[in-house]
């Protein structure tokens, strides 16, 4: 049985349209309640109001609404709410079967699993077979068949002892309101409940039809914040420069997420490296391959030999080397040795093992005038230096924090309690440097909070630490989840005791929230911290990783415009907190990679910023202010 049904308000909005909940930016979202559009199949009333759809079962075996078009690739979001004991899915690719009936791709709202069926529907609605589909998904775009996936995403350690940030609950809460985000791309199901973990499902490519919503046992089912978007359609916005940059490709190849700058030919000029080359000064076009240049794939490939890259001399004989650092069950970090001068490949040294972090900084820490390698491993948050007697053998590791805080996202270095001996923070709060010394034991642990989940993950990239209002005391900016949304900063506040705390002021969330500027993107993966305004005051830098997770919709929003921007600090009484952080841009498409480098390359007075990602790695130099104010008159 199939009728007409005159129900919903469709509105046909710019790809650029904002909704309340979609991680993405739809093309169409329903507002109700008049309008045609969609019809009805099978046995439940439907009915419309304020954008709010409600399905109620007429029959044992419930009924369906079907949207009049027609889509292969698909990201749909709704919210939805059960009574008493409903059953309820949204149908994909629902094409019409010789009987009358339909078949598609079927993913199950009753509960956490989100499992997902080929289904066949009879011409009264009713589902006559269900084949449950097997898993996929995670890091691969198309699920190859009969291969088992792995979820290989970094996580959190998962430790016994009290966090202060701890995910958020993400299964299905009967009789609430639960959102529910699915991609449908190729032959691949991702389905996200309550912002949670992926669900993923292998399907036969090929299909092609309207989505449907299910109302089906007993009670009814409700629908709000339908939205969707056709994903065979790719936009690209139009590139951009910010007004205070002026843009220079390095390269077109992708080879690294990572950057630094040293005088590696001992010419009085800063040089550039990233990946395999090292980018010579004062011009940047002609570069020498320091190890095999083989570039990655951004769809399919990481970078696999450097994910962070640092500069300084490590070995003591007055020329810089280079630290390439890569997480997981990669290489670890790499030491390679300059050569002097002599025209060749630079000799490599495993310097260290058991990475667990993403972000990574080089710091003197211990106050010895030459800086160490701060990040996670074995679950520690820790920092490893050379032995000057053999540095190219494993470098010695000092523990900062006990087992359990170590995380792969997020990590910064200051003196938050103005005692004059640098502290490190991270997603799990700071801890204090010793009085005793850098070495002398684990740190003193002060929890505090400073990201939020999204998706499982949670945690940012380069944490500054700096003066944002002005009161004297030391406050922390930093992105939220660097795979998911967010960016704050956090105000330093002291009880008449001088404890520590801090009050989390958002400067950017999701696309539902009010954003500094306007300005919303996700995947804070790369930032950094400087004076770029020559004011006397830090500035933050943040920008977009673009496919982080390679091409998959893993993350939300994996497709947004890969962008780069400098975030002012203005000091303002009337703001919360008594500053606020307002967007420049810098450039539209570049985005980051695990850092960026902020670094006056030429002298002339005006930060420069390196970033190496997907699409190249680039220089942005900085426009001197007198130079920019003469230039506008």
């Amino acid at each position: 049985m199939r009728t007409g049904l005159i129900l919903l308000n469709v509105l046909l909005a710019a790809a650029s349209a904002l909704a309340s909940g979609p991680s993405f930016a739809p093309d169409v979202r329903f507002t109700g309640p008049t309008a045609k559009g969609w019809n009805k199949v099978g046995y439940a009333n439907w009915s419309a109001d304020s954008g709010t759809i409600t399905g109620k079962p007429a029959g044992n075996d419930g009924g369906w609404l079907v949207l009049d078009n027609s889509y292969q690739d698909i990201s749909f979001y709704t919210e939805f709410r059960c009574e008493e004991s409903c059953e309820t899915g949204v149908l994909l690719r629902a094409e019409k079967t010789s009987d009358g009936g339909m078949k598609g791709v079927y993913v199950s709202l009753d509960d956490s699993t989100l499992n997902t069926y080929s289904v066949t529907i009879d011409p009264n609605g009713k589902m006559v077979k269900q084949e449950k589909l097997p898993r996929g998904g995670v890091l691969a775009r198309l699920t190859p068949p009969s291969q088992s996936q792995s979820d290989n995403r970094p996580r959190p350690q998962g430790p016994n002892v009290d966090l202060p940030l701890k995910p958020a609950d993400t299964s299905l809460r009967p009789h609430e309101w639960n959102s529910v985000e699915i991609f449908l791309d190729a032959n691949t199901v991702r389905s996200f409940l309550n912002d949670g973990r992926q669900q993923g499902a292998m399907v036969e490519d090929g299909g092609y039809g309207p989505v449907a919503l299910y109302a089906g046992g007993k009670g009814a089912v409700q629908f709000r914040n339908v939205a969707f978007m056709d994903m065979s359609l790719k936009t690209r916005d139009e590139e951009k420069v910010g007004p205070h940059f002026r843009k220079q490709r390095l390269s077109d190849f992708y080879y690294s997420w990572g950057t630094a700058a040293a005088d590696f030919n001992k010419d009085d000029v800063l040089d550039v490296v990233s990946g395999p080359y090292i980018y010579y000064g004062p011009d940047y076009r002609k570069s020498r391959e320091i190890y095999y240049a083989f570039p990655s794939n951004p769809l399919t490939e990481f970078a696999g030999d450097s994910t962070m890259e640092f500069a300084a001399d490590f070995d003591g004989d007055g020329w810089p080397d280079i630290l390439t650092v890569n997480f997981g069950g990669g290489p670890g970090a790499q030491l390679y040795i300059n050569p002097k001068g002599e025209h060749r490949r630079w000799q490599k040294y495993a310097v260290g093992t058991g990475v667990q972090s993403e972000i990574a900084l080089l710091r003197d820490i211990d106050g010895d005038g030459k800086p160490e390698l701060v990040y996670s491993g074995a679950g520690h948050v820790r920092y490893a230096k050379p032995d000057p007697a053999n540095p190219t053998e494993k470098w010695v590791v000092h523990d900062i924090s006990d087992a359990g805080y170590g995380v792969a996202h997020g990590i910064g270095v200051g003196d938050v309690n103005g005692d004059g001996r640098l502290d490190v923070v991270n997603p799990y709060g700071w801890w204090e440097q010793p009085a005793a010394g850098a070495d002398s034991g684990p740190w003193t642990y002060h929890p505090a909070a400073f990201a939020q989940f999204g998706r499982g993950l949670m945690g940012g990239s380069v944490m500054a630490v700096y003066d944002v209002n002005g009161d004297g005391k030391n406050d922390i900016v930093t992105s939220l989840n660097a795979h998911g949304w967010g960016l704050a900063w956090y105000e330093q506040k002291r009880d008449s005791a001088g404890k520590v705390s801090f009050t989390e002021h958002m400067v950017m969330n999701d696309r539902s929230s009010k954003n500094a500027g306007g300005v919303v993107f996700s995947e804070l993966h790369g930032t950094s911290y400087a004076d770029v305004d020559g004011d006397g005051i830090p500035d933050f830098i943040a920008g977009k990783r673009y496919f982080s997770h390679l091409d998959t919709n893993i993350d939300p929003d994996p497709r947004g415009a890969p962008v780069l921007y400098w975030y002012k600090t203005v000091r303002n009484p009337k703001a919360a907190g008594g500053a606020e952080l307002v967007p420049e841009l810098i450039d539209t498409h570049s985005g980051v990679g695990s850092d960026v480098l902020a670094v006056d390359l030429n002298h002339d007075g005006a930060i420069d910023v390196v970033t190496s990602t997907r699409f190249g790695t680039f220089i942005y130099w900085g426009i001197p202010r007198h130079v920019a104010a003469s230039t506008q008159k």
